[in-house]
């Protein structure tokens, strides 16, 4: 006879899994070696220096904050080291320290703290932190270093900087930059200018092939946002580009492929179901485009998806899975 008395009453969910949010993080961390390797390669140790203060930085915030507050402190899970090292891949690898500790604060205090800590953000707090950087210094946030250039550890003069600086291909496309245009394949590699994680196609695309497998995200999100872009970039192409030429310049150059793998998946501010997440991504895609060609900056990713996070609870709202047997008066409420 079976022995009631060991049963243990609990509430849902009652199937749980052994990953938590460290593993995750840790998951999403590794994920973004590659990119990192890349860009210490094209932009010397200067993008390891600019990352390892990143990370820091929104840790010794988020502890101060917990510490305040009286929360426990969080800093552990690792999403704010993750936090740190997405901010910094979205910035230009000469942007200075200081700056870049402020857009670090914002990311963790008034974008993720403030609303109640992970998981209660609405924002992804990277791109909050970037968007606040790009509106309080848009000459630092678009003075981007040519591949393999000479890039001071500590500082760089002015005149350095403009000796070193590049157009990015998307600004010489809009025609908002004069420069060569790089080829397609060090686009792809990352022998480009642009933010020091978002060089380097490939190295992405590691990481993101990395998270599939060990199932931290899906593919519905990442592949609506970056297929939207691919077939409108398609149809109508950029510039005096040709059709195909135009496909693998919005999708290889830019923050798309950052954006959609990294930022557009991020559990607590995108959608939870599957049509929720293509939705999202479809919805991404749109508004990258409309900036791109539309807009006075070159770039659409970081706004797209910050855009879009605003309206994850009316996508949910519309998408949410309803109850197992529930009666249909029940399920047309849900």
């Amino acid at each position: 006879m079976y022995d009631f008395s060991k049963v243990v009453i609990t509430s849902s969910p009652h199937i749980k899994s052994k990953e938590d949010t460290q593993s995750i993080m840790l998951d999403v961390l590794i994920a973004l070696i590659p990119s990192l390797a890349v860009s210490t390669y094209v932009f010397g140790f200067r993008a390891i220096l600019m990352t390892a203060v990143s990370v820091i930085a929104c840790m010794v915030f988020e502890a101060i904050y917990d510490k305040i507050v009286g929360k426990p402190n969080t800093i552990m899970d690792l999403s704010a080291a993750v936090t740190g090292v997405l901010l910094a891949f979205v910035c230009p690898v000469t942007l200075p320290y200081w700056m870049l500790i402020i857009g670090d604060g914002i990311a963790i205090i008034f974008a993720k703290c403030l609303f109640g800590g992970l998981g209660k953000n609405f924002m992804n707090p990277a791109l909050a932190g970037r968007a606040f950087l790009l509106a309080s210094w848009p000459v630092a946030m678009t003075t981007w270093a040519a591949a393999r250039s000479s890039i001071g550890l500590i500082s760089n003069s002015q005149e350095t900087l403009d000796a070193i600086s590049q157009a990015t291909p998307l600004a010489i496309i809009k025609g908002t930059a004069e420069g060569d245009l790089p080829g397609i394949a060090s686009m792809f590699l990352g022998m480009c200018g642009g933010s020091m994680g978002e060089v380097s196609a490939v190295a992405l695309l590691i990481g993101g092939a990395y998270l599939l497998m060990r199932k931290v995200i899906t593919i519905h999100t990442p592949a609506a946002y970056i297929l939207t872009v691919a077939v409108i970039a398609f149809i109508f192409p950029m510039g005096d580009l040709g059709h195909m030429e135009s496909l693998a310049y919005s999708v290889f150059s830019g923050g798309l492929m950052l954006g959609a793998i990294f930022m557009a998946t991020d559990y607590s501010t995108t959608p939870v179901s599957k049509k929720g997440q293509v939705i999202f991504g479809i919805g991404c895609g749109l508004l990258t485009t409309m900036i791109r060609y539309f807009g006075g900056y070159p770039e659409g990713v970081c706004y797209s998806i910050l855009l879009m996070n605003t309206t994850v609870w009316l996508i949910d709202k519309y998408t949410r899975p309803t109850k197992f047997g529930a009666p249909a008066k029940q399920k047309k409420e849900g």
